[in-house]
């Protein structure tokens, strides 16, 4: 099992920058790809952004390309999600998950974490 707590939402005004963290704990968590995805009120699960257990390298999605950056602290079994030039698009609540492979989409994750909200000003 694989346990992911995440921490860092909050309020922020648009153009903005807001960073993000999830501790990962739980047997063999080292070898996971970490994983963020967003969900907005009304609408799906959104895959944001993914990073390798070993290698860094890293997958994003469209919506939040050039914009965001994640990163991960293996010592710290932290992975972080730097969000810059944020708009009330961007709100919705931001949830971890780990998976084997790296991947961005939504059925591809083995583990949850509960999620931390953000929410953008206008």
């Amino acid at each position: 099992q694989v346990q992911l707590v995440e921490s860092g939402g909050g309020l922020v005004q648009t153009g903005g920058s807001l960073g993000l963290s999830c501790v990962v704990s739980g047997s063999g968590s080292e070898y996971y790809s970490l994983a963020w995805f967003r969900q907005a009120p009304g609408k799906e699960r959104e895959g944001g952004a993914c990073i390798d257990s070993s290698s860094g390298r890293t997958i994003y999605g469209d919506s939040v390309r050039g914009r965001f950056t994640i990163s991960r602290d293996n010592a710290k079994n932290t992975v972080y999600l730097q969000m810059d030039n944020l708009s009330p698009e961007d709100t919705a609540l931001y949830s971890c998950a780990a998976t084997i492979l790296p991947t961005i989409v939504t059925s591809g994750m083995d583990y949850w974490g509960k999620g931390t909200r953000v929410t953008v000003s206008s």
